[in-house]
Parts: structure tokens; C-alpha cells; sequence
């Protein structure tokens, strides 16, 4: 199964209402004043209808046990977001400095541990797969990945994101590299993508002991897809836009609902 980078614009052109999102997303773009465009992937003015992921509209739920090769034809790649994101060449630079760090309240060191580590929802019952994705322009860095497991799992761990924004609204993190980092974190809303959905928006700030400022957005979000779960993580010290992730969150189950379909077909 292939995907032409044009049809995969379309498709993240037609998937989501940037205006509607936008409204409800206004407490937590604080970044979006930075004059700076949209990959080339997200259009700014998409159809105001948006769309249901397959698995989310027809009541199907994908099967379990896809293949590696089959998640893999899932995966989101800079084809389709498009200049200046290319594959990754390994850890950005930021992030041991400011993403491995320690808090006292229980919740909030958890949000950091699963944000250095990047394991939300603890060992897959299956395959992984993962895209590392670098903008090239201002040092972000987007991680992509598709893996099973337990849906009962997958959907408390989304439940307790959902609760961080009240529970870890504000708070101080100790990092062994950058100091003391004032973390804030706000709900990130998502198109009604695949059957069960979060998201959070991070903003990190502080000052090194050579007292440079330091500054990190993060985007973190994950869509469960019948017994499939995407998890991505867009961040930099830059404009992390918002439409990106909500964006990817509706390409990524609409694309990964396709691939369980095309399998329900061949079966």
C-alpha cells in the first residue's frame, strides 16, 4: 500500500475544521502570534465538514494482531507533511536537558517519566513501530509511533492524561542539566479521530546555570484505533503548532483504519 504525498494532503486537508479547533484550542496556543507557516501538510482553510475515522464511523473496529509490515504502511513520513520536516537523525539535543527531570507531586513526575521514556502505556502485546521526524528549520522533533495493546489499558492512561491539565495545571520540575523548569500544562483538543482519544500541551521555561533561557513546547497525543494505538509527541524550543498534532491525529487513524481494512478484506 502506497501513499503519494498528494493524496495525503488532501486527506489531511479534508479531515479537520482548523477553525473549529482553533477556537476551542485558544487557551493553549500561546505560540500561534509567531509568524510562522503550516507545513506544507495542513491546509488553513480545510473543508468545515470533518471527517470520522473509518473504524469510528462505520462502528468496525480493526482486528487484532496486524503485522509489523502492516503497521509500517501506517506510519506517518515527511512525505506527508512536507518541507522542512525530514527523517530524523537521531535524539534532538534538547532532550536530556529538559525532559529528564524530577517533580514531587506522584502525577506529574509520571507525566515526565512517560515524556522522557515515551512509554505511556508501558510494554506493547505486539509489534511497534515508530517515525522520527525533524523540522529542520527550528530544531522540533516529532515522534510517531503505532503499537497493541490491552484497549481497557489504553483507555485509563488516556483518562488519567485527560485529568493533567487539573491535577498538573502548573508545577516545577528539577532537571539535572538545565535547572529548575516551570512546566504548564493545558488541554489539547483532537478531531473525534478512531474510538478513543487525549491530548496535552506542555510549555517548559526556566534558566540554565550558565543562565541561558531555556523554553520547550510539547505536544503530546494518542488515538486509540480498535486494538492499535498511535502515540505522537511533536516538540522543539520553537512554535510547536497545535494544527500539526491534530492534524496527524485524524491522518494517522484514518490511514491506520484503512490498513485493518484492506487486511479484512485480503482475510
Amino acid at each position: 500500500m502506497t501513499h503519494a504525498p498528494a493524496a495525503a494532503r488532501v486527506l489531511v486537508a479534508s479531515a479537520l475544521s482548523v477553525t473549529a479547533l482553533l477556537t476551542a484550542a485558544g487557551c493553549v496556543a500561546d505560540d500561534r502570534n509567531v509568524p510562522r507557516a503550516l507545513p506544507e501538510a495542513v491546509s488553513q482553510s480545510p473543508d468545515p465538514s470533518a471527517s470520522v475515522s473509518p473504524s469510528a464511523s462505520a462502528g468496525e473496529r480493526p482486528p487484532p494482531g496486524l503485522s509489523e509490515a502492516q503497521l509500517r504502511e501506517a506510519l506517518i513520513t515527511d512525505a506527508d507533511l512536507g518541507a522542512p520536516w525530514t527523517t530524523g537523525q537521531g535524539a534532538a539535543t534538547w532532550r536530556d536537558g529538559l525532559l529528564k527531570g524530577t517533580t514531587d507531586d506522584p502525577d506529574c513526575r509520571r507525566l515526565l517519566d512517560v515524556l522522557y521514556t515515551e512509554e505511556l502505556f508501558g510494554t506493547p502485546a505486539g509489534p511497534r513501530v515508530t517515525a522520527t521526524l525533524d523540522d529542520t528549520d527550528n530544531d522540533s522533533q516529532l515522534r510517531y509511533q503505532i503499537a497493541a495493546y490491552r484497549p481497557a489499558d489504553v483507555d485509563r492512561a488516556l483518562d488519567w492524561l485527560g485529568t493533567l491539565p487539573g491535577k498538573c495545571g502548573r508545577f516545577e520540575a528539577t532537571t539535572p542539566r538545565a535547572g529548575a523548569q516551570l512546566v504548564e500544562v493545558a488541554r489539547l483538543p483532537l478531531p473525534e479521530a478512531g474510538d478513543a482519544r487525549a491530548a496535552v500541551r506542555l510549555r517548559m521555561t526556566g534558566e540554565a546555570s550558565d543562565g541561558t533561557r531555556t523554553s520547550l513546547t510539547l505536544n503530546l497525543a494518542a488515538v486509540r484505533v480498535g486494538e492499535d494505538t498511535i502515540t505522537l509527541t511533536n516538540a522543539g524550543p520553537g512554535a510547536v503548532l497545535p494544527e500539526v498534532t491534530q492534524a496527524l491525529t485524524q491522518l494517522g487513524a484514518d490511514r491506520l483504519a484503512e490498513v485493518a481494512r484492506q487486511e479484512r478484506l485480503r482475510v
